[in-house]
């Protein structure tokens, strides 16, 4: 139907394998790096969507 696996909830624990297919090497750098710029010290909700190094 071309949606993708995110919702209103987010990414989460059990959809982050799926990520990384979703929006490749180029989507997944571009996501970390937003999260590095809004949370440096990766205090909010750690590992939840993604780990900050691959």
């Amino acid at each position: 139907l071309g949606g993708t696996i995110t919702g209103e909830h987010g990414i989460g624990k059990i959809k982050q394998d799926w990520l990384a297919r979703e929006i490749g090497p180029v989507g997944m750098r571009v996501h970390r790096q937003i999260k590095t710029a809004l949370d440096p010290d990766n205090l909010f909700n750690p590992g939840s969507m993604f780990a900050i190094s691959e």
